[in-house]
């Protein structure tokens, strides 16, 4: 079976997606996390505006579990010729932290309390799509805590991170 092309597959992901924007709180908090997310995926909540500046999409999501896939490019170099950490940075924390997103109640919100990436080895503008995988390791009632790798389409791992994410109602 031939494998998937990441780069078409992101493509039919994004063409569905309305314009960059921000949901109101108001109709946040009257969904759960799932909802919210599956809403995003289906067009009937805005894509966040960072997702268009960094090139990437919410690919995938399920309880526990997101994927974002991303594209670098040269335009997130940083002075030494290789893609910033910080696009790298972003594409793991967006993962990891939907990947808690996933499991909140109605009602309840959250936010990075701590972030660790570790680069593993250098991105070029010609590495192709990539997809962060984030899951989720411990879900409390106040932490959570979640795992990310960030891949290319053979497996190849690039990055991966941790994160913890503080809980509260919104």
């Amino acid at each position: 079976m031939k494998p998937p092309n990441w780069a078409e597959q992101g493509r039919r992901a994004a063409a569905g997606l309305a314009e960059p924007g921000v949901t109101p709180l108001e109709q946040v908090r009257t969904l759960s996390g799932m909802e919210f997310l599956q809403g995003m995926l289906q067009g009937k909540f805005p894509p966040p505006p960072i997702a268009a500046a960094a090139d990437m999409i919410l690919y995938r999501v399920e309880s526990g579990i997101a994927v974002f896939q991303g594209t670098p490019g040269a335009r997130f170099y940083n002075p030494l010729g290789t893609v910033h950490g910080g696009w790298i940075s972003t594409l793991l924390d967006s993962c990891m932290g939907c990947a808690v997103h996933s499991m909140l109640e109605r009602g309840q919100g959250f936010t990075t309390a701590e972030l660790k990436i570790n680069f593993v080895r250098p991105i070029f503008d010609g590495s192709g799509p990539l997809r962060a995988e984030g899951k989720v390791i411990h879900f409390g009632r106040q932490i959570a805590t979640s795992e990310g790798r960030l891949v290319d389409e053979r497996g190849k791992l690039y990055a991966h991170g941790t994160t913890t994410c503080l809980i509260f109602p919104m």
